[in-house]
């Protein structure tokens, strides 16, 4: 009898980098983990499938990362990628083999091997079709295909009803027309929640609160079953630390749905599921398994042994040094080994196993019942920033199918055969740190919101007045502007400093460009035609941002369930 379940979730997403006929800062990102990680991971899914063994993983493709993938771009892109990195390696080697540094010549050989082979996979394997890699997959019982919001909008940020609408009705089609089902479950983005409450835009002058449908109903209206969420949710904590008490507008937001919210008389758990009211299962992160797959301080990606992510050989960019005892200090790194790596990802995984079972047991103990361990994380992980992560995968999806103390489940396989057994209500919050919305909020990030707001409230009057006449055309394009605004990369990376001047870029654009397209639609709409400088501009935007080609205007027009009467149907211009 298995002591417990085990149920990984890996949430694949990328923001829109491609750019038609141009490299903008961003586009390697998405052919990095093509050949680092999706590339691998489809790798040892199809070693697993050969083996008749199904591991019966949850993945995650956001549908902005599987519009970029589907764009023959993407594919004419990730192969010159493969070919410059190619070039690279042999370019190293000429330099290795000059200095007499024969070591280093064989790990240049190995890396054009790496890309030789991603190259070869993707064009042969897989057809240049990596969705439908992953399709083949799902079709054959190895793992269940989930989505998320279309462009990975902030789910309790955004600020009109009808762009959370748009964001999983959009995510539910284009998944459904991809993968051929529709999804059950979702991976909220970046695992934020709201209940239902009087809400009051936290950016804006003169806001007035208003009744806001709870994240749940419009996941009840599209057919979703599940949604994960992270711990301290569950067990209806307050926002760690003190950020929020000081930031007015977060503190007001919380203690509007804190109201709602009544502490569960017996503690809650982890590794328990719950229905939520709406009834849709609920699944927490296990913090214990977590620390050890996702930190490289104390967990498995900072082993010695294993590829240094931060130190890279110019111009080619490839990776020559492993972490090395000396964490902190690049120049001391020493020379990577890539077979000392591969012995150690093998321990590594049966070390994760074993884990897995001890914190199975012990709640077994506890509770008298079998529990799950749910593993939650970014799919990047594995590849990216873990390098060995996907061998890691790969290693354990083995251990375990053959552990008869396990049972591997899907989302699916939860809801269908273990319901869950109690009722309760989640408080609104995140995975961030701190665990609210301090990451996607905050000083730094707080004017984003400021010129978003008014363009949500105005695209929607918009589309309720012209989308079917002769301004669809436009709205259609200023649809796409408004979802690839709303995503919560803009306000993550500006936050935390990465690649801060180009998600600012990226967004001032986005919003630049919905505001012009807005502006021509009413134009249009009151009879007038478009000019020729306004008309190429639309044929531009059309090429730059193209994801969606075909995109239902109605999902921003009316709700499916309205909720009281409010401000929402004045028209902002």
């Amino acid at each position: 009898m298995p002591v417990g379940r085990f149920l990984l979730c890996l949430h694949s997403h990328m923001p829109y980098v491609l750019s038609h006929g141009k490299s903008p800062h961003g586009t390697d990102w998405l052919h990095e983990s093509a050949a680092e990680c999706y590339l691998p991971i489809l790798d040892a899914l199809e070693r697993l499938r050969q083996q008749g063994i199904r591991p019966r993983w949850t993945i995650n493709i956001t549908p902005i990362l599987a519009e970029q993938l589907d764009d023959p771009s993407f594919a004419d892109g990730f192969e010159a990628y493969c070919e410059e990195k190619i070039a690279a390696a042999l370019m190293d080697q000429e330099n290795f083999e000059t200095a007499g540094d024969l070591r280093m010549v064989g790990l240049a050989a190995w890396w054009q091997r790496f890309y030789t082979r991603a190259l070869v996979q993707f064009k042969h394997r897989w057809n240049r079709d990596l969705c439908g890699a992953w399709k083949s997959f799902q079709d054959d019982g190895l793992i269940e295909l989930i989505t998320c919001g279309a462009t990975h909008g902030y789910f309790p940020l955004l600020g009109t009803d009808e762009s959370i609408q748009a964001q999983v009705k959009l995510a539910v089609d284009s998944h459904t027309k991809r993968f051929g089902r529709r999804p059950r479950g979702i991976w909220l983005p970046e695992c934020a929640y709201r209940p239902g409450y009087d809400w009051k835009a936290p950016a804006g002058e003169d806001e007035t609160p208003w009744p806001r449908k709870a994240v749940q109903e419009f996941l009840g209206e599209n057919g979703i079953d599940f949604f994960f969420v992270d711990s301290h949710l569950i067990r209806g904590g307050e926002p760690l630390g003190t950020y929020w008490q000081s930031f007015p507008q977060l503190a007001e937001l919380f203690q509007r749905s804190r109201n709602l919210f009544t502490p569960p008389e017996d503690a809650r758990s982890e590794y328990e599921h719950y229905l939520i009211p709406g009834g849709q299962t609920v699944f927490a992160r296990d913090p214990e398994t977590t620390v050890r797959v996702w930190s490289g301080d104390v967990g498995y990606p900072g082993d010695p042994h294993y590829l240094e992510f931060h130190k890279q050989l110019y111009p080619g960019r490839l990776k020559y040094w492993r972490i090395s005892e000396n964490k902190a200090d690049l120049g001391a790194k020493q020379p990577y080994d890539p077979w000392v790596a591969v012995e150690n990802i093998g321990h590594h995984a049966k070390d994760f196993v074993q884990l897995v079972k001890s914190t199975l047991a012990k709640y077994r103990g506890q509770a008298n019942r079998e529990g799950t361990v749910v593993a939650m994380y970014d799919t990047e992980l594995f590849g990216h920033w873990w390098f060995e992560g996907p061998e890691f995968l790969y290693e354990t999806a083995v251990l375990m199918h053959h552990d008869p103390d396990l049972e591997i489940v899907t989302g699916s396989d939860m809801v269908d055969h273990h319901p869950a057994r109690h009722l309760i209500h989640l408080p609104e919050g995140s995975w961030g740190e701190g665990g609210y919305h301090s990451v996607w909020i905050n000083p730094d990030n707080h004017w984003t919101w400021e010129k978003l707001y008014p363009l949500e409230r105005r695209f929607r009057h918009l589309v309720q007045v012209a989308r079917s006449g002769p301004a669809k055309e436009i709205l259609e394009q200023a649809a796409r502007e408004l979802l690839l605004s709303e995503s919560s990369d803009w306000q993550f990376l500006i936050s935390t400093f990465s690649a801060r001047d180009y998600s600012e870029v990226r967004f001032e654009d986005h919003i630049a460009r919905l505001t012009r397209l807005m502006d021509m639609a009413e134009t249009v709409h009151d009879g007038a035609s478009l000019g020729i400088e306004d008309r190429e501009f639309l044929n531009e935007c059309q090429q730059k941002d193209a994801p969606f080609p075909k995109i239902d205007l109605s999902f921003w027009s009316e709700l499916d369930q309205p909720v009281g009467s409010d401000q929402r149907g004045v028209p902002l211009s």
